[in-house]
């Protein structure tokens, strides 16, 4: 299976890169981003620290053939900001960080690549931590986790948590009840139409999930094989090439982000908009200049993405700040690390910790809070 990039509009501001930059206000600058080679497997990487207020950085890393450079780079560095939000909303002592391999993984991935990038990720000392996302799995973080300690989302015979997908879907599933509670007060999804953007890992299992609360699907993807899957699995599922300018009670954006447009919202006709994907908008504005999806009291976005917090509701964002940080938890943060690996490392390995929880990070060392 093949994967074929998709050219967006990627230009940066003129001589921007990552201090220049104009769509990243400077009062919310990420404190680190690298860039990683290795020529002898191919690796090209980039891994960006957004904050690290409130713990080491916690983000995925995603493995795709970005059409570009500056693609990859605008990407890392919205996604690694998303998560210093999602870590904050969930109250976990955590950042936010993300990482890209730029690469098409049906015909780069090789364990000698993932070794390589995991060598990378352990010489950053635990300031991030990685897992998967698009274009990575449990067995691509249990490689990885033979040449770092930084690395959750690994197989439960590997002491790791396993699939995130089911879990991830569950709790989009989840919002969309909570939002169909709100706007119809029921939160039943029978005899509703839901128009699923991207029917990957979590995009799948959320299909199941809504076909048995009497839900009709409308699914596209633009992975040809992925589709097919679908409709071998759910031959109930209506197959789109598009969804999101469809007659749509729920629209659940679970593809790679940023498909909340000026123009797209305009056109969205759905009450409710709640998917899986990462920075569903393209830009803050995007919230306010919907006049049909989404009332006020609705989640307009995932419950697993960052961009409610630049609702009309919330206001504009802010990163989380030390005095939030203590007022919510007393306890200071610390980093993490997977419970097995075996191979060698570029950094020392953490120290041990009484009587840890098998396939969850472990307390490694604290970080000094400003």
């Amino acid at each position: 299976m093949t994967v074929t990039a998709e050219r967006h509009d990627t230009a940066l501001p003129e001589g921007a890169g990552v201090f220049e930059r104009t769509d990243f206000p400077t009062a919310d600058a990420h404190e680190q981003v690298t860039f990683f080679q290795d020529p002898g497997t191919g690796l090209k990487a980039i891994v960006a620290i957004h904050d690290t207020t409130l713990g080491p950085a916690l983000g995925g890393t995603r493995f795709y053939p970005y059409a570009d450079e500056a693609a990859a780079l605008k990407d890392v560095l919205r996604l690694s900001r998303g998560m210093t939000y999602k870590s904050a909303i969930a109250g976990v002592d955590l950042g936010g960080g993300k990482a890209v391999i730029i690469g098409d993984p049906a015909t780069g991935k090789s364990e000698a690549l993932l070794e390589a990038y995991a060598r990378f990720v352990q010489t950053l000392g635990g300031r991030y931590i990685t897992a998967g996302d698009v274009g990575t799995n449990s067995d691509d973080l249990d490689v990885m986790g033979r040449a770092t300690d930084y690395v959750v989302g690994r197989n439960t015979a590997a002491g790791g948590s396993g699939d995130s997908a089911p879990m991830t879907a569950l709790g989009v599933f989840q919002g969309m009840r909570a939002a169909a509670q709100a706007k119809w007060g029921t939160p039943s999804l029978a005899g509703r139409t839901v128009g699923v953007e991207g029917t990957g890992k979590v995009g799948y299992q959320l299909i199941k999930l809504l076909l048995a609360d009497g839900a009709s699907v409308i699914a596209t993807d633009v992975n040809a094989a992925a589709l097919d899957r679908v409709a071998r699995d759910f031959p109930e599922v209506k197959i789109a090439s598009s969804v999101i300018d469809q007659e749509l009670d729920v629209y659940a954006p679970c593809a790679m982000g940023a498909t909340l447009t000026d123009e797209s919202v305009a056109a969205i006709t759905a009450d409710i908009i709640c998917g899986a994907a990462n920075n569903q908008l393209a830009h803050p504005r995007s919230s306010t200049t919907s006049a049909n999806a989404a009332s006020p009291g609705c989640p307009t976005t995932s419950p697993t993405a960052a961009d409610s917090f630049r609702s009309p509701v919330n206001g504009s964002a802010r990163p989380p700040t030390t005095s939030a940080r203590r007022s919510r938890r007393s306890s200071p943060p610390s980093c993490r690390s997977s419970t097995s690996r075996s191979g060698t490392a570029s950094s020392p390995a953490p120290q041990p910790t009484p009587s840890p929880r098998p396939g969850s990070p472990q307390p490694s060392r604290r970080l000094r809070r400003p």
